[in-house]
């Protein structure tokens, strides 16, 4: 289950050694803008040899690479494609073709080095109005495409406004992507929440993206970490409720009922939905019926 995304620069040795522990479901080894252009080099080598020596056994492994317009990028996938990490993201994309041309430097990789096409997937990050725009397609340009990704400064930088707290100036791009990723059945994640020392405010920013259908949120600092995955983990009153939920289907249909209601209230096939996947995730977390 990936609630939790955090963003380590690629060239601090001494914070991503660590990123296996820092609680988050996944980390993001960042080749870009944390990294200077004279630092490139070293940065690539050092997240490579942290991806191979370290394992990250605890979470999910993502390198953000440089965007296709620079002359970077090429030599990002070749340092670390051969260590496999789980996803790849792709900063600014804006459109099919950009997904495309990524996808298919990665399937020459993967001929070159044997390993099984599509071993590594991609989630691109979409942060300008174009990317937006344009975020169904890119969420369904491939199959390697298993989630998309919001970013917030550099959208809200194209967008020629104020990035803020509330986050009223991306409402419409949060609900874009949602959209987009549910309608090609792929992930979508959130924006970081930038203020590392609002400890209230990024409950309430998560709350927030979970309300509107996010997979999970990223940040930018550890100390948010837990916030996320609090946000996105179900509560035991959740849980509780969604097996209440199955339960009263499981009886209704050996009763012959048509139609079932729980607490006063019918039970229909989005509420059976919903109850699925809070179960679903709850198992994942390893919480069962015995832990409510």
């Amino acid at each position: 289950m990936r609630r939790s995304m955090l963003f380590l620069p690629g060239n601090t040795p001494n914070i991503i050694q660590n990123g296996g522990i820092l609680g988050a479901d996944a980390v993001i080894l960042d080749l870009e803008d944390a990294v200077a252009p004279t630092e490139k080099d070293s940065a690539r080598i050092l997240v490579r040899s942290v991806i191979r020596a370290m394992g990250f056994d605890r979470c999910e492994v993502i390198v953000r690479i440089n965007s296709i317009d620079t002359p970077f990028w090429q030599k990002d996938l070749d340092a670390i494609i051969p260590v496999r990490p789980h996803l790849i993201m792709p900063p600014k994309t804006a459109c099919v073709q950009d997904v495309l041309t990524v996808d298919a430097y990665i399937t020459h990789l993967e001929e070159k080095l044997g390993m099984e096409h599509g071993s590594v997937g991609l989630i691109p990050l979409i942060e300008t109005a174009l990317g937006v725009e344009n975020a169904f397609q890119i969420a369904s340009a491939c199959p390697r495409v298993k989630a998309i990704f919001l970013g917030g400064e550099d959208l809200t930088a194209d967008l020629h406004c104020k990035r803020t707290k509330e986050g009223e100036e991306i409402s419409y791009a949060r609900c874009r992507l949602v959209c987009a990723a549910r309608a090609a059945g792929v992930e979508v994640y959130d924006t970081p929440f930038t203020d590392v020392n609002d400890d209230e405010g990024i409950y309430t920013d998560a709350a927030k993206a979970k309300s509107l259908g996010f997979t999970g949120k990223s940040a930018i600092s550890p100390r948010h970490v837990k916030a996320i995955n609090e946000v996105f983990s179900p509560s035991l009153k959740d849980i509780e409720y969604a097996y209440e939920v199955m339960e009263a289907i499981r009886i209704g249909k050996e009763q012959g009922k048509g139609a079932v209601s729980l607490r006063g209230k019918m039970i229909d096939a989005p509420i059976v939905a919903r109850a699925m996947q809070t179960i679903e995730a709850a198992e994942e977390l390893g919480l069962g019926r015995e832990d409510i």
